[in-house]
């Protein structure tokens, strides 16, 4: 019986590992194609990925020409500092007001919390795309539309609706140490500053990541704040730009080769904070 119990785990563990190696392969193909072919150098230049003859480029056909005329012939240093620019300042204002909203609701007392605290989780089921008509006309009659200052607002202005995570993290400190504090002469902004914020560092850099990512991959928000003013695109309206029939055969190359140029700050960040960002996720959730 205890073979039999072996042979059945055995060949069990053998078919999950040959289906997560292919769900592996599925996932990872596409990368591996787009960063081969963000090297392929058309000798008659126009768009060699678009009608491929083969899956994947030779070596002798490989080069950097389309990343340095990705630099040097297009808008998209333009573009990748528009992005990193509102990035940043939507990280912040973001960081900022969540921990704000999280540290009221989670150490303050207060007639109106809880009527607060139902009324973000109500707002925060409703998506985003649902108000976009209403941001446009706003903005319009403020005169911020296809500006970066509009686009800030709108990604920042809501987001301390998404409190709720960070409160959960903050609901795990123990309440004690607050008392403490104040036992000792602290205020409420030094019992957050010094004892809280370090306390919730894992909750604070994952907070950071998600505020940052949220502007730096958008599309749809840009394309309808930005419109036609291609001096404010973030990169992924320029590059979507790029895939327009009358964009492509000239500059779908550039396209490949900038996905891959603007992938590698996420992916070094998301790298190099991996540890605190599970950290915040897990322990997130502990305590609503």
């Amino acid at each position: 019986m205890i073979k039999s119990y072996k042979l059945r785990r055995g060949l069990a563990n053998t078919f999950i590992y040959i289906l997560l190696a292919v769900l592996g392969l599925i996932w990872i193909f596409p990368l591996v194609w787009l960063i081969l072919h963000s090297f392929r150098i058309d000798p008659n230049g126009g768009t060699p990925a678009v009608n491929v003859d083969h899956l994947f480029p030779y070596l002798n056909e490989l080069g950097f020409d389309n990343y340095i005329g990705l630099f040097t012939k297009t808008d998209f240093m333009l573009w990748f500092k528009n992005t990193f620019i509102i990035a940043v300042i939507c990280c912040i204002i973001s960081t900022l007001s969540v921990l704000v909203v999280a540290y009221a609701f989670s150490r303050l007392r207060f007639k109106a919390r809880k009527p607060l605290i139902n009324v973000g989780m109500i707002m925060g089921m409703f998506p985003g795309f649902m108000t976009m008509i209403a941001l446009y006309y706003i903005l319009k009659m403020m005169s911020l539309d296809q500006t970066m200052l509009g686009l800030i607002l709108c990604y920042s202005a809501g987001s301390g609706l998404g409190y709720l995570v960070m409160k959960g993290y903050l609901d795990t400190i123990p309440h004690a140490l607050d008392e403490a504090a104040t036992i000792d002469g602290a205020n409420q902004f030094q019992v957050f500053w010094k004892i809280i914020l370090p306390m919730a560092k894992p909750m604070v850099i994952y907070q950071i990541l998600t505020s940052f990512i949220g502007p730096w991959c958008d599309f749809i928000l840009v394309r309808l704040v930005m419109m036609d003013n291609s001096d404010g695109y973030t990169v992924a309206r320029g590059l979507w730009r790029w895939t327009e029939q009358e964009y492509k055969t000239e500059f779908y190359r550039y396209f490949l080769s900038g996905s891959v140029v603007v992938s590698i700050p996420i992916t070094a960040l998301f790298l190099y904070m991996q540890k605190y960002y599970v950290e915040g996720v897990t322990a997130g959730g502990v305590k609503g």
